[in-house]
């Protein structure tokens, strides 16, 4: 998948304009890359709409809009596009109570060490997490890690031609795996060349 470049994104006028038809294709788009991992754990899998409409949010935000700026935004969110051999994803622990929130946090330290992918009768694939930075202390984890997925040819190959995908966590205080959906599944396929 091509990174993004300054040439892709829209100026901060135009983008104010054509903001709420692209907010609402980005959020119909986000549906089919969206999987639940139990009640807790969301994984939101990136792609360069996604990410374009991220760095468009955060130009707009942020009051960016000189060349410098703009290439500093793109080279903090590029990496997060896949490249055609990987799946990356934005991992999300969500706890609506905030109090419940910090414990499980502390529960579920290393969490993001544990999550992992298989595609058909292949082997689990764990997931790289964090690459850009540390996000767990010496207490907790983070409520939002980044992940990238590698997968070797035969996974991909397998993917391609229909495999059946699972995703899963294993650690001591949350353990399972699902089936992806249908859609889902389409929508990954799709980022693998």
């Amino acid at each position: 998948m091509q990174k993004l470049r300054v040439a892709d994104l829209m100026k901060l006028e135009d983008y104010a304009e054509r903001r709420p038809a692209f907010r609402q294709r980005v959020l119909e788009h986000k549906r089919q890359r969206k999987l639940h991992l139990g009640e807790h754990l969301t994984l939101l899998f990136e792609d360069r709409l996604t990410i374009q409409y991220q760095v468009q949010e955060m130009l707009r935000i942020e009051r960016i809009f000189e060349r410098a700026g703009i290439e500093e935004e793109l080279a903090a969110y590029n990496p997060l596009i896949p490249d055609g051999g990987n799946w990356k994803a934005s991992c999300l622990v969500e706890y609506e109570d905030q109090a419940e929130r910090a414990r499980q946090l502390e529960v579920l330290k290393g969490i993001e060490r544990g999550i992992w992918v298989r595609v058909g009768e292949g082997p689990r694939i764990v997931a790289v997490a964090d690459e850009d930075l540390e996000r767990e202390n010496e207490t907790k984890t983070s409520a939002v890690h980044f992940l990238r997925f590698e997968l070797d040819t035969a996974s991909r190959q397998a993917a391609k031609t229909g495999a059946v995908l699972r995703f899963g966590v294993d650690h001591p205080a949350y353990t399972l795996a699902v089936e992806v959906p249908e859609a889902v599944r389409l929508a990954l396929v799709g980022d693998l060349s």
